[in-house]
C-alpha cells in the first residue's frame, strides 16, 4: 500500500550542489517523522538528517551547514538540499518515514560527487 520514491540523484562536480526529494503515496500520515539516511559503498547506512511533522530538524554532524531538509506535507514529500558536495558524499541515498510501528524505506537515489 505505502510507496516511497527517491527522486533526484545524479553526478556532481565538487563544491556543487543537487536537491533530493521523496514522494511517499498510499496510505501514510502526512506528518510522521521523515528522514534521510546514506550509504556508501562498504560502509553502514548512516542518519543525514530528519524532520518532524512541525518542522523540526537535526543533522549528522558532518551534514549541518551543508544540507538542509525540508518537506511538503501537502504533497507526502520530503527534500534534501545539499550544497559544496564533497568527494566523501558519494553515496545511495535513502529516505525513510517513521510510520510507527513499522518504517518504510525507498529503494535510495545514487549522488556521485567527482570531477
Amino acid at each position: 500500500q505505502v510507496q516511497v520514491v527517491e527522486s533526484g540523484g545524479g553526478l556532481v562536480q565538487p563544491g556543487g550542489s543537487l536537491r533530493l526529494s521523496c514522494a511517499a503515496s498510499g496510505s501514510i500520515f502526512i506528518l510522521y517523522t521523515m528522514g534521510w539516511y546514506r550509504q556508501a559503498p562498504g560502509k553502514q547506512r548512516e542518519l543525514v538528517a530528519r524532520i518532524t511533522g512541525g518542522g523540526r530538524t537535526n543533522y549528522a554532524d558532518s551534514m549541518k551547514g551543508r544540507f538542509t531538509i525540508s518537506r511538503d506535507n501537502a504533497k507526502n514529500t520530503v527534500y534534501l538540499q545539499m550544497n559544496s558536495l564533497k568527494p566523501e558524499d558519494t553515496a545511495v541515498y535513502y529516505c525513510n518515514i517513521e510510520a510507527r510501528p513499522m518504517d518504510y524505506w525507498g529503494k535510495g537515489t545514487l549522488v556521485t560527487v567527482s570531477s
